[in-house]
C-alpha cells in the first residue's frame, strides 16, 4: 500500500499514524511512503503495490476550514478480491479518523474517494491469464517432458542415440521441440481467449511484443521444468500419475484464481518459486492492465533464469544410453 503525502500537515500525519496502527496490530498491509503521485500510480498499474492513498495538498487546511476534506484511494481493480479488501480497510481507517477518542474543537469529516484504474473487469477476463498459462502447461506435459519417455517405451529413442549427437545437443533439441509446441499453443489460446473474453489489448503492437516474450519464456520455463522431472523416469505411467499433483501444486498457488497476498505464509513461499505465478502476473499485466513492458520484465527475467537453471540440472542427469 503506497501513501502519497502532498500536505505534510497535522492531519496528514494523523492519517499515516492510523496506517501504522493498522499495520502493527493486524499486519493487513505494509504502507510505503511516496512523494510523487505519478510514481505511486504507475507502481499500482505495474503491480508493485496493490493500492495508493493520495493525501492531497491543503488537506489539513480543509479540515480546519470544515471544507469537505477528502483523501483518494487508487486501487488495481483488475483483482476484485484485493481492491474490495483495500476499500474495506480504508473505509475503517477513514471512519477512525472521523471518530477520534477526544472530540476536537473543530468538526471535521474526511471523505474517501475510490479511484479505479481500469473499467469493470468481468470474471471471464480475470480467469484468462490463468487459462492461458494452464493450457501451455498441459501442452508441455503432453508434448515436452513426456515425449522422451514415450519414445523410450516405443524404442524410438534408439534411432537418435546411435547418432554422433552429443548429450547436450539431444537435451536442447528435445526441449526446443517441446517449447515450440507450447509456444504455438500459447499463441492460439491467447488470441482465441482474448477475442472470446473481449480483451482488445491484443491489437496493440507493444502488447503483442510483450505477449510474444511472455509466451516464449513461459514455454521454455515449463518445458525445462518438466524435462528435469522426467529425465530419469522410465515408466510412461509415472508422469501421467504426476499430472494431477503438478496441476494442483503449481496452478492454484499462482494467483490465477485468488490473490497470492491472501495466502498463508507457507503457501506464499511456494508461490514465490512457482513459475506459474510469474507467468500469470505477466499475462495479467498485459491483457488486463494494459501495462508497458517494464511491468513484465521481472517476470520474464525470473522465467528465463528458471529455464537456464533447470536445463543446467537436466543435462548431467540425462543418460545417453539404452
Amino acid at each position: 500500500m503506497g501513501v502519497v503525502d502532498e500536505d505534510h500537515g497535522t492531519y496528514a500525519i494523523r492519517i499515516k499514524e492510523a496506517f501504522d496502527s493498522v499495520r502493527n496490530n493486524s499486519r493487513t498491509f505494509v504502507p510505503v511512503e511516496y512523494d510523487d503521485e505519478v510514481k505511486a500510480r504507475e507502481d499500482v498499474r505495474n503491480g508493485k503495490i496493490q493500492g495508493a492513498v493520495i493525501i492531497p495538498p491543503q488537506y489539513s487546511a480543509r479540515v480546519y476550514e470544515k471544507n469537505r476534506p477528502r483523501i483518494a484511494l487508487i486501487v488495481d481493480n483488475s483483482d476484485n478480491f484485493m481492491s474490495s479488501t483495500l476499500q474495506e480497510k480504508m473505509a475503517g481507517v477513514t471512519e477512525a479518523l472521523n471518530q477520534p477518542d477526544i472530540e476536537p474543537r473543530l468538526l471535521r469529516q474526511t471523505a474517501l474517494d475510490v479511484v479505479e484504474l481500469y473499467p469493470y473487469i468481468e470474471y471471464m477476463k480475470y480467469l484468462l491469464p490463468g487459462s492461458i498459462t494452464l493450457a501451455m502447461f498441459v501442452s508441455v506435459m503432453i508434448g515436452g517432458g513426456m515425449l522422451y519417455i514415450d519414445d523410450k517405451a516405443r524404442g524410438v529413442h534408439e534411432g537418435y542415440l546411435v547418432t554422433p549427437i552429443t548429450k547436450t545437443e539431444l537435451v536442447f533439441g528435445l526441449n526446443g521441440a517441446g517449447a515450440i509446441k507450447a509456444v504455438l499453443t500459447g499463441v492460439v489460446i491467447t488470441t482465441v481467449g482474448s477475442l472470446m473474453a473481449g480483451v482488445g489489448t491484443i491489437f496493440s503492437p507493444l502488447t503483442i511484443l510483450g505477449l510474444v516474450g511472455m509466451i516464449v519464456t513461459t514455454s521454455l520455463a515449463f518445458n525445462t521444468m518438466m524435462f528435469l522431472l522426467m529425465v530419469r523416469i522410465e515408466d510412461p505411467l509415472v508422469p501421467r500419475a504426476m499430472f494431477g499433483i503438478l496441476n494442483t501444486l503449481l496452478f492454484f498457488p499462482s494467483g490465477s484464481i485468488y490473490p497470492v497476498q491472501a495466502f498463508p505464509a507457507w503457501l506464499q513461499a511456494i508461490a514465490r518459486v512457482d513459475p506459474f505465478t510469474y507467468a500469470v502476473h505477466g499475462f495479467k499485466a498485459l491483457l488486463l492492465k494494459e501495462s508497458g513492458l517494464a511491468a513484465i520484465v521481472p517476470d520474464m527475467v525470473y522465467l528465463s533464469i528458471f529455464a537456464v537453471v533447470t536445463l543446467a540440472l537436466a543435462v548431467p542427469l540425462f543418460k545417453r544410453t539404452l
